[in-house]
């Protein structure tokens, strides 16, 4: 079976039916722009300028990542001076320290997923465009996996705030979030917006058009 064939389902537009964005639930073309009868949200046949948003979210998510990771994150002042650690630096102060585990739960949450995330939603944002009909199951599902793993990626941004509300007790030293800190909160915050902009139905028009065009 071929890989259009295995994608070639009924969709709800091709029934004459929305699907409301919130909850998921089923009406007639109708009711467009009414509430939703179960959640009472705004139907939508596709989320108003749901691409051009995504794409905003995402080239802006994409200009902060390399100063996330690049400008100190967290700021560490005692009486031995001052000391600026960046994401990068406090994966290799763990690695080289013993905890390899912990060195590589902040490398993926921090480094990578933020990293993936944007190219997943880059490969979907472009297959719309291109109005490609390769794999959708799959290609909805790594929408859904994005969604997902979104709020994990503020790992760094957890720590920080948890150092500096424990450090901040002492006499001998102050741990205070450095400009990375924000840059990457940003970055977490913005590909978020980019998935919850993004509207994954319309990965499947491509294929309603081509059964239109048979």
């Amino acid at each position: 079976m071929s890989a259009r064939a295995a994608d070639a389902v009924p969709t709800a537009t091709a029934l004459g039916l929305i699907s409301c964005h919130a909850c998921g639930a089923l009406s007639p073309r109708e009711r467009e722009q009414g509430p939703c009868p179960r959640c009472g949200a705004a139907l939508h046949h596709r989320k108003p300028n749901s691409l051009a948003r995504s794409w905003a979210f995402l080239i802006a998510a994409l200009v902060l990542y390399f100063p996330a990771n690049l400008l100190p994150i967290m700021v560490t002042q005692s009486i031995f001076g001052v000391s600026r650690d960046t994401i990068l630096s406090g994966v290799i102060y763990f690695w080289t320290s013993g905890a390899q585990g912990l060195a590589l739960l902040i490398l993926t949450a921090s480094v990578v997923v933020p990293l993936l995330k944007m190219m997943i939603l880059a490969l979907l944002l472009l297959s719309v465009r291109r109005r490609s009909t390769w794999r959708l199951r799959q290609q909805t599902r790594l929408y859904r996996l994005v969604e997902l793993v979104g709020r994990w990626s503020m790992l760094d941004v957890f720590v920080v705030g948890l150092l500096a509300a424990l450090v901040r007790a002492g006499a001998l030293a102050t741990i205070v979030p450095g400009t990375g800190a924000l840059a990457f909160a940003s970055v977490v915050m913005l590909t978020m917006l980019a998935s919850r902009s993004f509207d994954p139905r319309l990965l499947w028009d491509a294929q309603d058009a081509g059964d239109d065009a048979v």
